[in-house]
């Protein structure tokens, strides 16, 4: 025990952790950790709703947010492009640390909004022998074009992606720009798309994408940006994919229909095109797109162009 406690105090010091952390304890660190990564205002009302709706959604994991922000302010924490991709390095670091305390216990990474790029560029980053167990992103700031192969590669079970085109706050991502700078909407609010010349669609097998839908609206989530980390929608839709044995299409849209209160679809193809428009990102991909792993949120299948 007291070497057990010795590995979480440094833990949480190398996480730069000065908030409470009330879902962080010895015996939640034995059984895991779910990583909650805020968007770019920082630690605040938001990501803690995050972290109450995954212990009340039933998540028996240490639940830690950890602060990437900086005192600047939340333009600074969008642009400083530098300064974020250390932070991701620092989380790829602290994620290795705690897999080398805890061997074979369970990592989740959750980012809302601005948070959910340095999720997916900490996971970049990680050695092969330490991947995440899954990352799941809430409205992420991130171009809709942003290639996610590296991010995939190293999650065991992949990522899940809500988005929402209700989510009139990341428009303004067309003039202050998106996490990784591109002068476009956000794949929060119109789910990632996989250019046809990019590496194989194979790649991304395991990026299921899951729409607003307004079912979603009970239990707190209306399609804003601000809602997509509700407490309740949290607890519903999010807490249960960290439960399952394995990330499909079946098994998650079985979690969003028992989110919506109704039957899980039959059949869940993937692959569908709204026909959402962007420009291209850093990592270009000037040729027809289309959006990979759309989960259907009711009984009919996602349609396919």
């Amino acid at each position: 025990m007291k070497s057990g406690m010795t590995c979480l105090m440094l833990l949480l010091l190398a996480a730069g952790c000065s908030r409470p952390q009330p879902y962080v304890n010895p015996i939640r660190m034995e059984r895991g950790l779910v990583i909650v990564l805020p968007g770019i205002e920082g630690p605040s009302r938001l990501n803690r709703e995050v972290c109450n709706g995954l212990a009340e959604g039933g998540v028996d994991l240490a639940i830690e947010t950890y602060d990437w922000t900086s005192f600047l302010g939340p333009l600074w924490n969008l642009r400083a492009t530098s300064r974020n991709h250390r932070q991701a390095r620092y989380l790829a670091d602290r994620i290795v640390r705690y897999q080398a305390a805890y061997p074979g216990k369970s990592v989740f990474l959750v980012g809302q909004s601005g948070g959910g790029a340095i999720a997916v560029w900490a996971a970049e980053l990680l050695p092969r022998e330490h991947k995440v167990d899954g990352i799941i992103l809430l409205s992420a700031s991130l171009s809709p074009y942003y290639m996610l192969d590296e991010a995939i590669a190293n999650s065991r079970q992949g990522i899940v992606s809500f988005y929402s085109n209700r989510d009139w706050f990341l428009l303004a991502t067309n003039v202050t720009g998106t996490m990784d700078g591109e002068l476009s909407s956000s794949a929060g609010r119109t789910g990632f798309l996989h250019p046809e010349d990019a590496p194989s669609p194979r790649s991304y097998a395991r990026l299921f994408q899951v729409p607003w839908d307004q079912q979603m609206a009970r239990a707190g989530n209306t399609g804003g940006h601000l809602t997509s980390g509700a407490h309740l929608f949290i607890a519903k839709y999010v807490a249960p994919l960290l439960t399952l044995k394995a990330w499909d299409e079946e098994s998650i849209g079985a979690v969003m229909a028992n989110g919506n209160g109704t039957h899980a679809p039959a059949s869940t193809p993937a692959g569908r095109d709204d026909g959402a428009a962007t420009r291209p990102a850093t990592r270009p991909a000037p040729r027809p797109a289309s959006r990979p792993g759309e989960v259907p949120m009711s009984g009919s299948p996602s349609r396919r162009r």
